[in-house]
């Protein structure tokens, strides 16, 4: 027996969030996942964070910086990109939930949400390309 999918009219409806994520050291996709949920976790709470239906759907590495950039920092810094995915009506509380982490495993991290988007393929071409 098949199992019936979901009409459209019932799915839940998603939003992509792109996260621009500058480092002290170095991170994986794995990483940035627990610094997603904590964050959420501490300032939304539990039952909160469950209605964001968060996912991390894709995570870039950007290694290049500009001698611009290392001159103004005095540091070096790594650079990232990531497509977060969360519920339609929950953007805001992500977002803010994502700019109150200052620190991740003894390094500085600062993510910033640079667009929204309704589909991955939309984020990418309008954020990261």
């Amino acid at each position: 027996m098949k199992l019936k999918i979901l009409p459209p009219t019932l799915r839940l409806n998603n939003r992509y969030l792109v996260l621009d994520i500058k480092s002290e050291g170095k991170i994986t996709k794995d990483d940035l996942v627990l610094a997603t949920w904590d964050a959420c976790v501490k300032f939304q709470g539990e039952l909160g964070t469950s209605n964001f239906n968060l996912w991390v759907m894709k995570f870039f590495s950007f290694n290049s910086i500009s001698k611009q950039m290392l001159n103004d920092y005095h540091t070096k810094f790594y650079y990232y990109r990531a497509i977060l995915r969360c519920g339609r009506n929950f953007e805001d509380d992500v977002r803010v939930s994502l700019s109150l982490i200052s620190k991740f495993n003894r390094k500085k991290l600062a993510i910033t949400t640079i667009g929204t988007c309704g589909t991955i393929k939309s984020a990418v071409n309008k954020f990261i390309n």
